[in-house]
């Protein structure tokens, strides 16, 4: 078996959680596409899918200019990781598996 025992498998909500936590984490100069799929361990291709559904939702930006394209949180974004953290926290405690 080629997958590893310790591979934790993670919920399109824990990643998103995780894509936004970057994004938060880099602030308003925001980040490349390359450096997220590093830090969330993510290909690059999921990567640029996930950033792409939360600019869809408004809970991300991306800024483009001649040379490079940054991805950064909105306010809207910023409330909603808030908000989803509050959700995961009582979720663990009553362990629902998310």
């Amino acid at each position: 078996m080629a997958v590893s025992m310790k591979q934790q498998y993670r919920s399109e909500v824990g990643i998103i959680s995780e894509i936004l936590q970057i994004a938060m984490d880099c602030g308003m100069q925001g980040t490349i596409i390359s450096s997220i799929a590093r830090r969330a361990n993510l290909s690059h291709y999921t990567a640029m899918e996930k950033c792409q559904k939360l600019i869809d939702f408004g809970l991300m930006e991306l800024k483009s200019d001649k040379k490079s394209r940054s991805y950064t949180i909105t306010e809207k974004g910023i409330k909603f990781y808030q908000e989803m953290q509050k959700f995961l926290e009582i979720a663990q405690e009553i362990k629902i598996r998310y």
